[in-house]
């Protein structure tokens, strides 16, 4: 129970957070710069939080779990990347659309491994 507690804790304040993001990054942008500033940063922290954890033999620490899969699972989100991707699709912005879509594979997988290297250090 005090597993869920922590990821039930960790989600909704990234959760909070992301729609504060949103808010100010996505008021008439065309690309959504919100999710996108998230995803990157979720996927900086996840790979700093884990790294540090493999490093440190600490994978079932609870730390994990509010961060890790709480947080950064609130925090982020592949849903509304994928939906604002179709919405580009859908209203012909193909330019804006490759952009986002590629520009966020890109940066949050080297976001994953800037945060395994970050990890490094502690």
């Amino acid at each position: 129970m005090k597993n869920l507690l922590l990821v039930f804790i960790g989600g909704g304040l990234g959760s909070s957070l992301r729609y504060i993001v949103g808010k100010w990054l996505n008021p008439n942008a065309l690309i959504p710069y919100g999710t996108f500033v998230v995803n990157v940063l979720g996927s900086l922290l996840i790979g700093v939080i884990l790294g540090w954890a493999i490093k440190n033999n600490a994978l079932n620490n609870p730390v994990n779990l509010l961060i890790g899969v709480g947080f950064c699972g609130g925090f982020t989100t592949f849903s509304t990347f994928s939906f604002e991707n179709y919405a580009l699709l859908k209203s012909g912005d193909y330019l804006p659309f490759f952009v986002y879509f590629f520009s966020s594979l890109f940066f949050g997988m080297l976001a994953v491994f800037g945060g395994m290297l970050l990890s490094k250090q502690f």
